[in-house]
């Protein structure tokens, strides 16, 4: 296989050379992709959050939640090109529970994702454009533009798109992150792992870790890494730094935002509301510390940040679900080389799961959630990083890898880190639930 990247490219015949490539920047891109489709609104939010209520004091856990991340994408990367097979293709041999879990999770996941992505990308336009409609129709807008531009684009055309808006969204973070003038000494002092002095510190530490960067756009990795044209081992080290250059790009929107948030928000006293509408917010915030211009800025790397997202779980999350009904309808096994070829992305699954998450959705943006269909949204969602983080470390020390790509011991105990910090969040979410008014 030539050294080529794009999907087209991958798919010639002849065996696959699996010589090792030379690690080279030339290369990046699916974690580029991964990186701009983890970090949403949600993610900043929570981030600016944690800034405004501790300053610096949690820097150090935005850093370990990067590297926790690492560790996840990279082990689902190596399971790609070390086996030739998809992630799918994995859980399927483990058992019929994982098909049954993923099954459940992705239709009920991708119903309420994509009304809350087609909001988040709705809100700073509307805040842009106050005048011109409705936020539920800026909301459809979105979802349509992201369905028609993944319908009709392989994956080096969305590849490219991604890129320009990651770095819309890299020069809006690090622009803000300077505006505010950072203590850098305090900041400095935030690399120490200290908890703050309140109640349930633990578990907001907790969830500022595991809230960095990613869900099942984490296992969406190694499907991009496929995408791209690296089916084979010979790839490996190109992966390596393709995933840390995905959650270096992540660490510096985090800290970026928690800068923000320590600065502007911690030092004035200033609370800002959970969710996408804190973002508005800070938008009025800045408009009145900085001026019109900085407001409008910030409102442009919130739409990029948020459409990433959305065109990112568009394209992603439908290359798993084209791969599960391959599964489904019999096949024996699933090759990454299929996904290089654009199979995937021609498929009919491909294109009925991208109507799924445009459509029914846009039934929510009109008559609001649900209740007890977002409880379990809400403990699917927890439960699917602990799923991922247990059954990557099964099939990376399993003889189903083979022996020189295995697991070793760092990559055990991160993977085993990020598994028991997951179950901790997922049993908290749980436990949150209203259960009571759900029956």
């Amino acid at each position: 296989m030539a050294e080529t990247t794009g999907n087209t490219e991958a798919s010639q015949a002849g065996e696959a050379d699996s010589r090792p490539r030379k690690s080279s920047w030339r290369y990046i891109g699916p974690g580029i992709v991964v990186a701009a489709t983890g970090v949403g609104a949600g993610d900043l939010v929570a981030t600016l959050i944690a800034g405004s209520n501790f300053g610096y004091t949690l820097l150090w856990a935005a850093i370990i939640g990067c590297l926790v991340k690492i560790s996840l994408a990279e082990a689902a990367g190596r399971w790609h090109l070390s086996t030739g097979r998809t992630l799918f293709d994995g859980w399927a041999s483990l058992g019929r529970w994982t098909t049954w879990f993923f099954a459940v999770y992705v239709v009920i996941w991708g119903f309420v994702y994509g009304a809350a992505a087609m909001s988040s990308s709705a809100l700073p336009l509307q805040a842009l454009f106050p005048n011109v409609m409705d936020l539920e129709w800026w909301a459809i807008a979105c979802g349509l533009v992201g369905l028609v531009f993944v319908w009709f684009n392989k994956y080096a055309v969305f590849e490219k798109v991604m890129t320009v808006l990651v770095g819309v969204m890299f020069v809006v973070t690090v622009y803000l992150a300077i505006r505010v003038t950072p203590n850098l000494a305090d900041a400095f002092a935030g690399l120490l792992p200290v908890l703050p002095d309140e109640k349930d510190s633990i578990l907001n530490t907790l969830g500022l870790i595991g809230g960095v960067g990613g869900t099942i756009t984490l296992a969406a990795y190694g499907y991009w890494v496929n995408a791209k044209g690296w089916t084979d081992t010979g790839w490996m080290k190109v992966m390596r730094l393709d995933n840390r250059v995905a959650y270096a790009t992540t660490g510096i929107f985090v800290i970026s935002m928690l800068f923000v948030g320590a600065e502007l928000l911690h030092s004035a006293n200033i609370a800002i509301a959970s969710g996408d509408k804190g973002l508005v917010q800070l938008g009025g915030i800045l408009e009145d510390e900085y001026g019109t211009a900085t407001a409008k800025f910030f409102l442009i790397g919130f739409f990029a940040t948020s459409f990433t997202s959305l065109i990112g779980v568009w394209h992603g999350v439908s290359l798993m679900f084209a791969d599960f009904v391959t599964r489904y309808r019999g096949r024996a096994q699933l090759k990454g080389e299929e996904v290089a070829s654009g199979e995937r992305e021609r498929s009919w699954p491909f294109r009925a799961y991208l109507l799924w998450l445009t459509f029914p959705p846009m039934v929510l943006l009109f008559q609001g959630q649900p209740f007890r269909l977002i409880i379990i949204y809400g403990v699917l969602g927890a439960a699917f990083l602990p799923f991922l983080a247990g059954t990557l470390i099964w099939l990376l020390n399993s003889s189903r890898t083979p022996s020189q790509w295995r697991n070793g011991p760092l990559s055990n105990a991160m993977l085993a880190i990020a598994g028991l910090l997951f179950l901790v969040l997922c049993v908290k979410q749980i436990w949150d639930q209203p259960w009571a008014e759900f029956f």
